[in-house]
Order: C-alpha cells, then structure tokens, then sequence
C-alpha cells in the first residue's frame, strides 16, 4: 500500500509500514486531530500518540491486542479528550512533556524530558521538547535505522510553519528557535513529518521557509 498521510474524521486509517514499525494515522474529533497508532513489528506492543477525541474510533484502531502507553504531545485540550476512556479500557502508562503533565486533566506516570527516550516494543524513540505553542510540547523522533527519521511534532511543526504562539513574539522566537535547532538542524530533509492536524510533510519540503516565517512571525 501506498501511504499519503491524508486521512478525514470519520475515515479509515492510513497506515506507514516501516522495517520495525507500523504507524496507522488517524483523524478524529471537530478540529481534525491527527492520532497515531505505533504497533513494534517484532514484538506486537503498541503505542497511543495524543488520545485526541472519539474513544471509541481510537480503541477499534487499537483492537484486542490494546496498547501499553500513550504519549500526550502537549496539554491543549483537544489532544487528550479521549485519554481518560483509553487508558480506563487499556490500562495503559500515560506519558507527556514534564512542563505540561500539569495542564492535563489525566495524571501523568512518566513526565518526559528532553532527550529521553520513550519505547514501544524494541523501537526507540527520542523525545525533543519544543517550548512556545506550550511550554512542554514535545516531538517524537524515530531514526529508523533502514531509512530516513520520522518525527510526529504535535501542534509545534505543520506544512507551512510552526504551532500558533497567538502573537506572542517571544513564545515565537522560543518555538521557531527549538524547531530549527532541534529538528532541522539535527535531521535530514528526507525526515517525515507528523503533525497535530491535517497533511504530513517532510522537512525538506518546510527547509526553504524559515526565513520567512521567521520574517512573518508565525
């Protein structure tokens, strides 16, 4: 299959077959929250980034084999108001950015810090934490060891800018900095990109514009 990472609320799942990992994508809720889905293809554990809306799509993705954690990228709302039926019906470990665990209604068991590394099965993945959209967002960055990274960026990077800082020059400056350094600067263009909401991208394709956004401001 081919994967475009075009989904809709209300539409099936497109699916990204890696070597060691699947990752099913998701749209769900009124905002068009994108939810991932991380399945380790050697030992079957599964992995939950942002339980967004819609408990009941989330947990037919799942399916029987359920999950062992989900990953909340940051605290705004609209990305966790499934996590509470997720981990009632899965008993999964919750994990999210240390400075934003606080502003989520779901206790946090494992606060993430920047460069920790978060596992489904035997695939690592290193968290990066993004300061400006929150002051705790963070990005998932798997580097697949037989092809280009992946990175699933929250609400901090999309196809054409960076996560709405709302006028905010100096949470701006703080989040198009951490983007360019922690993630431009430290990976290849070829790196997918999956965002909060809507199309994925690639970094290569976002490269040649940050100097304008960072002439725009947003």
């Amino acid at each position: 299959m081919t994967y475009s990472g075009v989904v809709r609320a209300g539409g099936p799942a497109d699916v990204h077959e890696l070597s060691e990992l699947m990752i099913s994508k998701v749209s769900v809720g009124p905002m068009d929250n994108n939810a991932y889905l991380l399945r380790c293809r050697t030992t079957g554990e599964q992995l939950l980034i942002d339980a967004a809306n819609e408990p009941d799509t989330l947990l037919r993705l799942i399916g029987d084999d359920g999950i062992a954690s989900v990953v909340t990228t940051h605290r705004h709302g609209d990305h966790w108001q499934a996590l509470a039926e997720v981990v009632a019906a899965t008993g999964a470990r919750t994990y999210a950015g240390q400075y934003d665990a606080e502003g989520i209604d779901v206790p946090t068991d494992v606060p993430v810090a920047d460069g920790d590394t978060v596992r489904v099965g035997r695939v690592a993945l290193t968290a990066r934490r993004l300061v400006g959209h929150t002051p705790g967002s963070i990005a998932l960055i798997y580097d697949d060891p037989h092809g280009h990274p992946h990175v699933f960026t929250g609400d901090c990077l999309f196809p054409g800018g960076v996560g709405n800082t709302w006028k905010d020059a100096a949470a701006f400056a703080s989040l198009i900095g951490d983007v360019e350094t922690k993630l431009f600067d430290a990976l290849p263009d070829e790196t997918w990109v999956y965002p909060g909401h809507g199309k994925d991208t690639t970094l290569g394709q976002e490269r040649p514009h940050l100097a304008e956004w960072r002439e725009r401001g947003w």
